[in-house]
């Protein structure tokens, strides 16, 4: 069977002399007196000398006090190297370049309302937040906590906070007290910022119970102050009662009237200074606390943005996400591109789905940034989103967060008009793109476009050999360090011990991200098939659970979720492939539907890719970022106990899992293999 089959020409691009990508080759080749002919032979420049990167921080035009003496050096270890040592700038400083009245920010959310401000307005914002913080006690180095949506507050309260030297960390407001606690107490944040009520899915939620667990908590752990947000639906503040029940804190009201009236000022830093803490997913166990520097999460969303997503001036940029995810630090880029961002708070689902998509046609979205779960269940619902609006602007849309079926990349690009269809993949751990959009090469339907400029990445076996021209899937591997390699984990020893075990104990000195992927010989394209520790592998036959995905996305009018994992119990000789079904209202698993999928997946990959069985159930398992959480379910039914951890977004569901360790038990048709 050929795994790339089903690829086929879908877009091509319309100018691609004129976009950034292109503009940085003859930049490249201009400074350096060289003569590289298309993307894969500036890539190949990128990743085999350090100077791009330094070309890359005059093309991005990076504002700085002091110059870097050189491009890299030593680190304290060697897989974590110094970048542009002696360099000093200010994150929130190169975000805010721009100061005048075109819109910087919309924010919108399910309940309708829609607020702009300008350049000009966030600035003056983020300067009467910066000066309050400073004058209740922020220095460089502090954490600075918070449990928001995604607003303009949340914007304001991230630049403030990098503006005077502070870490900033986030947490969405439907993680509960459980998960913020295992990240907070990890970092002891000086500050909190916390709603009081939100939003979602029309449910009106009081947050005030949860933030005196927290805070109580926190308190003997470095807490200092506590700042009370206003209704995210009203904008009551927080009332006398709340405030006086809790030590130290303020409503917001009162925190801003606490400051001065200095101007806004840029604390110069080194370029490894810590900026954000992000968290893994940490579904079986305690999240890992992720520091990345202010230089790096800059030039790697940046260079992401303007160059992955050619992202200009006069364009809109939407990335649906929570703060909990990194997608929201990757979008603050667009500020940086001086481009307009949109900030939405709540269920795109709420009241209706079509109320969503005409705000993606009102505001004239340039850029958007979505998931495949969105996609499918427009797609789904027999939506047809160009009898709703006009999506003649809309350039792009970035899909990123899981596996896009080529089916999907089809449906979508006719259901959007003819906007390029990309997919991108990084992570958390990088707060950055591995593989991404290359706006100047064609689109194939179910590949990514090509690797992220100075990313070296490759395909390994697990004998660590180099597969990638082969077609055959491996691990992604990242082989030469770039700047956005986090600086550390928070509380990791001098020597990044529990650093290197997460990336680098499978490959010595090679960063393993844990995808499964594989290159398209032809197209140089690329195609995730999942985490690699998710693989499915009956009868010593690896593959995916995106080749699966893909082939049920026929059956979307009646299966509205799945979840597909491997099991081997300690008294199985082979693992055996179990595919979990959520059916849509008004349908169900029977031996007819049962049969045809078992056929469609035969048909379309091989005997070999069929489960051995196939259940309905009520549910999914999901992360808070709301991605599928394939390994706690794959432990589940190979026999572990899996404690869900505060990343989990419905633990209950996992439980239900437990009953298909035993399946012998159960009175089912096995697969015709």
């Amino acid at each position: 069977m050929d795994p790339f089959a089903t690829s086929k020409l879908l877009w091509t691009p319309p100018a691609p002399k004129r976009t950034k990508v292109e503009a940085l080759r003859l930049f490249v080749n201009r400074t350096r007196g060289l003569d590289f002919k298309d993307y894969h032979e500036l890539y190949q420049y990128s990743v085999s000398d350090y100077r791009f990167w330094g070309d890359i921080w005059k093309f991005l035009g990076i504002i700085y006090s002091n110059p870097p003496t050189q491009v890299v050096a030593d680190g304290y270890i060697k897989e974590v190297p110094l970048w542009f040592p002696g360099a000093r700038l200010n994150y929130a400083e190169n975000v805010l370049w721009r100061n005048d009245d075109a819109i910087a920010i919309t924010e919108s959310g399910e309940f309708g309302r829609v607020v702009s401000i300008s350049y000009r307005d966030l600035r003056e914002k983020v300067r009467v937040m910066a000066n309050s913080l400073r004058v209740q006690g922020l220095q460089v180095g502090d954490r600075v906590a918070a449990i928001v949506a995604n607003n303009i507050n949340a914007v304001v309260l991230a630049l403030a906070t990098a503006s005077l030297g502070g870490i900033f960390s986030s947490t969405a407001t439907d993680m509960g007290v459980q998960g913020v606690l295992e990240r907070y107490r990890q970092i002891q944040p000086k500050f909190i910022f916390s709603e009081t009520e939100v939003s979602y899915a029309g449910k009106d939620i009081n947050l005030v119970p949860n933030v005196l667990e927290i805070v109580k908590d926190l308190t003997s752990r470095g807490l200092a102050r506590v700042i009370l947000l206003p209704s995210v639906k009203t904008g009551k503040e927080a009332a006398p009662s709340v405030l006086n029940s809790i030590t130290n804190s303020f409503s917001l009201a009162q925190f801003l009237a606490s400051g001065d009236g200095r101007p806004l000022t840029f604390e110069q830093l080194p370029f490894e200074h810590p900026l954000y803490i992000l968290y893994s997913s940490g579904t079986t166990g305690a999240p890992k606390c992720i520091v990345h520097s202010a230089g790096g999460a800059l030039m790697a969303t940046k260079k992401d943005v303007a160059i992955g997503l050619d992202l200009n001036m006069d364009e809109t940029y939407f990335q649906y996400t929570s703060t909990a995810w990194m997608m929201w630090p990757f979008m603050l880029s667009g500020l940086a591109c001086g481009a307009r961002i949109i900030t939405y708070d709540g269920s795109p689902f709420y009241p209706d789905v079509k109320g969503f998509l005409k705000f993606i046609s009102d505001q004239h979205i340039t850029v958007l940034g979505t998931s495949p779960r969105f996609l499918s269940e427009v797609q789904g619902r027999g939506i047809n989103p160009l009898a709703i609006g006009d999506f003649s602007g809309l350039r792009a849309i970035m899909s990123t967060g899981a596996v896009l079926t080529p089916p999907m990349f089809e449906w979508s690009y006719k259901a959007f008009g003819g906007a390029a269809i990309a997919s991108s993949s990084g992570g958390t751990d990088i707060c950055a793109c591995f593989v991404t959009a290359v706006p100047s090469l064609p689109i194939y339907s179910g590949e990514i476009q090509g690797k992220s400029l100075g990313l070296k990445v490759e395909i390994f076996d697990p004998s660590g050999r180099n597969i990638e021209d082969s077609g055959a899937p491996g691990e992604l591997v990242c082989t030469r360090p770039h700047p956005s390699i986090p600086v550390k984990f928070w509380g990791d020893d001098a020597k990044g011990t529990k650093f290197l075990k997460a990336y680098f104990d499978v490959y010595p000195g090679v960063w393993r991200h844990g995808d499964f992927i594989a290159r398209n010989p032809k197209t140089k394209g690329l195609i995730i098939y999942g985490r690699s520790d998710g693989v499915l592998n009956p009868s010593g036959v690896r593959f995916g659970s995106a080749e699966i995905y893909t082939v049920l996305e026929r059956f979307a009018d009646v299966i509205d979720d799945s979840i597909c994992v491997g099991q081997r119990r300690p008294q199985d000789t082979d693992e055996r492939v179990l595919l979990f079904l959520v059916m849509r209202a008004g349908h169900s698993l029977d031996a007819a539907l049962d049969q045809r999928i078992r056929d469609a997946i035969r048909s379309a990959l091989s005997r070999r890719h069929v489960p051995s069985y196939i259940f309905q159930v009520d549910a999914i398992p999901y992360t808070v970022n709301g991605k599928k959480i394939e390994i706690a379910v794959k432990q589940i039914v190979s026999g572990m106990d899996v404690k869900p951890s505060g990343a989990v977004a419905n633990p209950e569901v996992l439980k239900h899992y437990y009953k298909y360790r035993e399946i012998e038990n159960f009175a089912l048709v096995k697969a015709k293999l």
